[in-house]
Parts: C-alpha cells; structure tokens; sequence
C-alpha cells in the first residue's frame, strides 16, 4: 500500500474562498494542498459578474449579510477588509471599474481575478490537483486521512471550502454540509439566495408579454426594501431588486413594488385630474413608466375608465390606482431554484466555528470558509468579500 502524502493543510475546494486560504497558509510557509472535483479551479469565479467579476464593494458593512448571528462575520471582515483585497488587485496591475453602489468590476475579465489568486498560490508553494473525488475523511490523533480517486493524503488541517448548492452546472453539491454532519455540526436549513421569483398566477402572463422591460422600482418583504432595477422574464421578475429580496422572502408571503419610487402617486394623479382635466390616465402615465406596463396596469386596475378623460374618473377609482402603483402586491409561487442562484442561504452553523479563526470548536483543526457557512452576502461583491475575509482568517491559523 503506497503511503500517503502529508501536507500541514488540506483545502478541499478551489474557489474564491479556497484559494485564497490556501496562499494565505503558504505564504506563511505551510505546505498546503487544494483539492477540487471539477476539472478546473475557480469556475464560479469566471462566470461571476457577467463574466468581470464583481470581486468586491467599496461599502462593506456587517449589515450587508445575513445569518443566524448576524455578530459572526465582524471579525473576518475587519481583520481583512476591501481595501486589502483592492491592494492585490491593484499590485497585479489589474484595471477595474467602480459601477453603481460601489461595485468594483474587472475592466477586462474575471479570469484576471482567478490568475492573481492562481499566481499568489504558486509563489506561496500551494500544490492544486483537479478532478479529484473526496471517498472518506478520517480524523486521526493529530489530524486527518484522506482517501481519494488520486491516491491518500495526510494533513494536520483540513479547510472545507465547498461552497453552497448554487449553479450545480458549475459542480456546486452538498459535499460540505456532508462532512460538517459527519463531525457533528449543525446545519441550518438551506435555500437559494439571490435568485429570481416565478409566477403561476396572472403574473406570470404580464412577465411572459414584458419580457426584456427594466424598471427602477422600491421592492420590499418583511420591512427590508431595495431600491434597484426589476426584471421581467418569460419565467418571472429578475433584476438586481428582485434578486436582492429574495435572500428575505419566505414561500408564501407576498412582495411589495413601489413602480413610482420617487412621487407620490395619489398626489399626482389628484394634480393630473386638474391640470389634465381631458386626457386619458394612460397617457399621462406612460409619461413614468413604459407603455407595455401602463396598458398591463389598466386592464387590472380601471378597466371601465380606460377611455374616459381624468375629470370623470372618481378620485376613489384614482386613489385605487395610486394604491397600486405604490404598494404593488404580488404572490411568487417560489424562485427558480439552485439552477441560476447566486449563492446558498444558511449552511453550517456559525455557532459551532470560531469567528476569529473560522475553526470548528469541537473538532481540532477542521476549519470552513466562504459559502459553506451561514454567512451570504447582498448580491454587489459582499460574497466575494466574505470569500476573501474567511479565507485570509483561516489561513492564519491552519
């Protein structure tokens, strides 16, 4: 039986956050090893962002994330923040471009993000092997025995850097959560996250006729609102505001769209009854917001006074469509599920790591980073930035 190979670190996982605790770990001369599933590391990297990666934002806040403990990530993002990341970016001589909200983007492609972090874990040693399967974690006395399609491995640490259940095309599975339950880590239950909404109901068929239409509304569930664009697809509502909500939206509950974010409606309308006395409600609207949605509007909300001038429609009919245009109210049968979400909510549970070091504190040596754990991030570059807090936290110490 050939003897297995010992390394001081085992990273299994070669995306943003496994990569980036890998270089960390052997810039301080750990010998380090990254083990990954796909045929080639980094994929979710490559196609983030359109395919710029939007690698970090300018604003970074504890508020930008969700968890269970909303304390936990403070520590990681402190202890590396934005501005370190934008260093690096910058000492590679990487062009990139703010966009709105403080979103940093590659200028060319985000393959530039994935050779820095390539590069950075050459120059620190850091050996990567692909297309490798996991067969069996086995702890030992001081440390851990890998079995897998590539041969046996020993490490005194293991990082479990796996990443969520989004995009399972990109070879996202639940093998994380496995081995967290296989050490006795509690696992809170996963949704996906920044995905769009679907409809079954007469939504659907306003979506399916709107499809392509951008609009810059207010969207809001459970007292969180976005201001962002929406989206209609053939399958739903998309965009950056609907995506943002989905992280808080529960199956069930209705969302909430203001269409005119920036005037009060039934103030507007009032005025329009005066100072448009003979026009039609439809006119005057398209003046706000596109033709295709006023007429969708009209056919719901008043009907029978579709051709009758503003001075004959009751103020209780205009109040009605002020209600509608503020306070849109409509019921997603769900989301389009892992297949295009951006991240997984939930995963393994904060309580059972060390924010400082991201280590299991029940079980020596066993650490997880990135999207494994509860901790997602707003859709804007947060995820990225907890990839890069977690991975630099723990490799600190592995």
């Amino acid at each position: 039986m050939t003897a297995s190979k010992q390394y001081d670190v085992i990273v299994i996982g070669g995306g943003a956050a496994g990569l980036f605790c890998a270089f960390t770990a052997g810039q301080r001369g750990r010998s380090v090893l990254v083990l990954d599933s796909s045929n080639k590391v980094g994929k979710k990297i490559l196609m983030s962002g359109g395919g710029r990666c939007n690698f970090t934002n300018l604003d970074i806040q504890p508020e930008n994330y969700l968890s269970a403990n909303p304390h936990f990530c403070k520590s990681a993002l402190t202890g590396y923040n934005q501005w370190q990341f934008i260093d690096m970016v910058e000492r590679h001589q990487i062009a990139y471009h703010e966009r709105k909200h403080g979103e940093l983007f590659c200028d060319n492609s985000a393959k530039d993000i994935l050779s820095m972090l390539l590069d950075e874990s050459e120059q620190a040693g850091v050996c990567v092997k692909t297309k490798c399967e996991i067969q069996q974690i086995s702890p030992q006395t001081s440390g851990y025995h890998l079995q897998t399609s590539l041969g046996s491995y020993q490490s005194e640490s293991l990082v479990i850097a796996t990443g969520g259940l989004s995009i399972p095309t990109m070879g996202a599975t639940g093998f994380g959560y496995e081995i967290a339950e296989q050490f006795g880590l509690g696992l809170l239950p996963r949704t996906a996250g920044l995905v769009p909404f679907t409809f079954t109901d007469w939504v659907k068929g306003i979506s399916e006729r709107l499809s392509g239409l951008a609009i810059d509304v207010e969207m809001s569930v459970n007292n969180v609102v976005f201001r962002e664009n929406l989206l209609f697809t053939h399958r739903g509502i998309s965009g950056p505001a609907a995506l943002q909500l989905s992280s808080y939206w529960q199956q069930g509950q209705k969302i909430s769209i203001n269409l005119l974010p920036d005037v009060q409606a039934s103030a507007l309308l009032l005025d329009y009854k005066k100072s448009s006395a003979k026009s039609l409600l439809r006119n005057l609207l398209s003046q706000h917001l596109s033709k295709g949605l006023v007429l969708e509007l009209q056919n719901l909300y008043w009907p029978s006074h579709a051709d009758k001038p503003m001075a004959e429609i009751p103020d209780s009919v205009l109040m009605g469509v002020a209600e509608q245009l503020q306070r849109w109210q409509l019921k997603p049968s769900g989301t389009e599920g892992y297949r295009t979400a951006e991240v997984t909510l939930c995963g393994v549970d904060t309580d059972h790591l060390s924010s400082k070091t991201m280590e299991c504190k029940t079980q020596s040596g066993l650490y997880f980073v990135g999207e494994v754990m509860d901790v997602t991030g707003h859709l804007g570059g947060y995820n990225f930035q907890w990839a890069w807090a977690s991975g630099y936290a723990a490799g600190q110490y592995v």
